[in-house]
Formats: structure tokens, C-alpha cells, sequence
């Protein structure tokens, strides 16, 4: 397994997908705020899951914020939006300069410990279009990122996400690759991710 680490910009050249990670898009002490303020402002929920034939309940926290009133589906769970507040709006205007794309939605995930993670899976939704593109913004614990080709299953690799850090998924990666947040058994605290995307 191949570890991928900068400390600044890097760009990786992988098979079928764009792949863009900044280690520090905010710096350590705007980080802690946005924190701060993500953990008490955002409206969190916990859905349950069907999987295999089996529900139980998402090992995380989520909430959907939307320019539209659109709600998004995936795993069997439909999310109705909430109308963005002035919090998220700023941080989507940051994310879409630097990213140099438009966005009308975000997605956020609440890790509460090393139990909660996120399996398989790819952003390849309908509503998302053909070659989306996806902006992972973290904060909080560091947690690792794997993500794995559906065919060619030596492209194997694993992203530490940091504290204030920015992942950017494009191309044809939600097409040939799957990633997810593993669990950890490790005593680590909690972790915010926005997922940025436009859905039609």
C-alpha cells in the first residue's frame, strides 16, 4: 500500500481520476474555530442504515445543507436539506476559489470516535452528474482516507486527512475508484468532514 503525503499542494497521477490534496487550507488556530463552531451550529442527525438486509444505525452523524431544496439519496437513506447558514456559506466561498468550482450542496459527517467510519463506496449518485467533482474539507482528528481501484487492484493507496485540510476528487475517480474512512482503534477524537458537490 502506497502512502501519499504533502506537506503543502500535491497532485497525484493515478489511473482514470484527478486527485488534489492540501494539508493546511486553514490554519491551525482558524481551524480549531471552525471546529468549534461547525460541532455546535450544524443541525447533526443519525440515520438508520440497511445493509445486506440488515438496519442499524450510521456509525457517524450527518447533516445536509443546500442552495435547493432537493433532497440526496444514498444507501437507502433520503436527506432533506437545510438552507445554508452564513457559516457554511463562507467556507463553501473559500472551498469554490480554491477548488476553482461551483457548488450547491454540502454533506457533512460527524466522527465521534475511532468507532464511527464510512465503508466502500463512490460518489456516483445521478444527481451528482457523469465526472463529478467533490471537495473534502476536514477538521478535527486526523483520520485516514483509502481509497482503491475497482479493476486494477494494485492502485491501492491511503491519505492521512489533517486538521484543516482540503481533498478534491475529480475526473472519473467516482467511476473507477471506491475510497472510505476505516474504523480505528485508536483512542482519537472527533472529526468534522464537508463534502462539497453540485447536485442537479
Amino acid at each position: 500500500m502506497m502512502d501519499l503525503f504533502s506537506s503543502e499542494k500535491a497532485e497525484f497521477n493515478l489511473p482514470q481520476a484527478e486527485l488534489i490534496y492540501i494539508s493546511q487550507l486553514y490554519k491551525q488556530s482558524e481551524a480549531d474555530t471552525l471546529f468549534k463552531d461547525l460541532l455546535e451550529q450544524v443541525l447533526w442527525q443519525e440515520d438508520d442504515i440497511t445493509i445486506f438486509g440488515k438496519t442499524h444505525k450510521q456509525p457517524r452523524l450527518t447533516a445536509l445543507y443546500a442552495e435547493n431544496n432537493s433532497p440526496y439519496s444514498y444507501s437507502g437513506i433520503t436527506m432533506k436539506p437545510h438552507p445554508f447558514n452564513n457559516l457554511l456559506l463562507e467556507i463553501k466561498n473559500k472551498v469554490e476559489l480554491i477548488s476553482k468550482h461551483k457548488f450547491n450542496s454540502v454533506l457533512l459527517n460527524l466522527y465521534r470516535d475511532g468507532n464511527d467510519s464510512n465503508g466502500w463506496h463512490a460518489d456516483n449518485e445521478k444527481e451528482l452528474g457523469l465526472n463529478p467533482v467533490i471537495a473534502s474539507l476536514s477538521f478535527g482528528a486526523k483520520r485516514v482516507f483509502k481509497f482503491k481501484h475497482r479493476i486494477l487492484k494494485q492502485e491501492t493507496h491511503k491519505i492521512a486527512l489533517e486538521h484543516g485540510s482540503l481533498l478534491i476528487m475529480k475526473g472519473e475517480m467516482q467511476h473507477y475508484w471506491l475510497h472510505q474512512i476505516p474504523k480505528t482503534k485508536k483512542a482519537i477524537g472527533q472529526r468534522i468532514n464537508l463534502t462539497f458537490r453540485f447536485i442537479a
